[in-house]
């Protein structure tokens, strides 16, 4: 019997072009296993109705066909249903694709992931009940994301250009963390991450060893460098090597009580969401079914 799978296309993310996407799927999905069909969105948060709606209906794959919203919309909505997703990544950042050693070519998506890939489980996560799949934090992230939001465009440089305008002024945080119930660190913080995978995108690696399938999240603090070691740090960050620095502290834990000096917001998968003083964040283990190439 063929599986149902359903892609769903953000037309507009990472302002790449998808107008040919319909054929590449055609001509290569395997329609001896597939009955496909195609969505595209129009709306901030179609993809999730769209997708509650193939989880109703019962298909069997569902594939989010856009950058990190679109894949944190379908993936969001799917936890612990018994559908399995899947990516092809047209964002800018694309981290969680980079963590899973996805290709970044639709085409290969079609022939490698989805024709001919296998189907396992990962971890996913909350910060107050919000759920998310790669990266939460608090701090600088999280003053990025909110103002990335708000900017009509999109790509690295965007995020190069806030950045560089307000990390000279910015000042570190003063938090409380309990791990597990049992540790408490207190700590003054450029910006602590929640880290599921192990990346915010563009290659940037912030936990290097963290895995989406060992229960655990990677607790990142992450201190602020003087200007004359910044470029240092950009690159460890790149090179996969930050954690060998005195600028990353990480522990591991399934749950985190986050006590902040005010309220303020969280970056939730790239999404600044306004939280309350204190958060508690938590590991839901082996919650979300995905489909990932043999290759790896």
């Amino acid at each position: 019997m063929r599986e149902k799978i359903l892609f769903i296309v953000n037309p507009i993310s990472g302002h790449h072009d998808k107008t040919d996407f319909p054929n590449i799927v055609d001509s290569l999905i395997d329609k001896d296993k597939f009955d496909y069909s195609i969505s595209f969105t129009e709306y901030g948060g179609h993809a999730k109705e769209l997708t509650a709606n193939a989880i109703a209906d019962d298909v069997d794959i569902i594939v989010a066909v856009g950058g990190d919203g679109t894949i944190n919309e379908v993936a969001t909505t799917m936890i612990g249903s018994r559908q399995t997703f899947t990516i092809v990544p047209y964002g800018s950042g694309n981290g969680l694709a980079h963590h899973l050693h996805l290709p970044l070519k639709p085409q290969k998506i079609i022939t490698n992931v989805i024709n001919n890939g296998f189907k396992t489980k990962i971890d996913t996560a909350t910060v107050n009940g919000v759920p998310y799949i790669s990266i939460a934090g608090v701090g600088f992230d999280a003053l990025i994301a909110d103002y990335f939001a708000k900017d009509p465009n999109r790509g690295f440089m965007t995020y190069v250009k806030f950045i560089t305008e307000e990390y000279p002024r910015f000042k570190p945080g003063h938090y409380k963390l309990i791990l597990d119930d049992t540790k408490e660190i207190e700590c003054d913080a450029m910006f602590i991450s929640f880290a599921n995978s192990n990346q915010f995108g563009y290659n940037a690696a912030i936990s290097p060893h963290a895995s989406l399938n060992d229960g655990l999240l990677d607790v990142c603090i992450f201190k602020k460098p003087n200007l004359l070691e910044v470029g240092f740090v950009a690159e460890r960050l790149i090179t996969n090597r930050i954690d060998k620095t005195k600028f990353v502290e990480i522990h591991k834990a399934k749950k985190i009580n986050v006590i902040r000096e005010k309220e303020d917001f969280a970056n939730i998968d790239g999404e600044a969401i306004m939280m309350p003083k204190d958060v508690i964040v938590k590991i839901n283990e082996l919650s979300l079914n995905i489909l990932l190439p043999n290759t790896i």
